[in-house]
């Protein structure tokens, strides 16, 4: 599945405040995602992130 900047995800397990929704804000060789929970910004390996995702929610649509 291919991620973009903007992307809901959810994950696997769910952050220390209790949400399991993520948003996309860098992708390449790390992901860096944003807690749309409590706002806090985490960096993870590519590998690690597309195993942690579980599915895609949504996209942020700019025309």
């Amino acid at each position: 599945m291919e991620y973009n900047i903007g992307d809901i995800v959810r994950t696997k397990k769910q952050h220390p405040c209790g949400s399991k929704l993520w948003e996309i804000i860098r992708v390449g060789v790390d992901f860096k995602l944003k807690c749309l929970g409590c706002g806090h910004i985490i960096m993870l390996e590519r590998q690690k992130a597309l195993k942690m995702i579980t599915k895609k929610i949504e996209e942020e649509r700019e025309d």
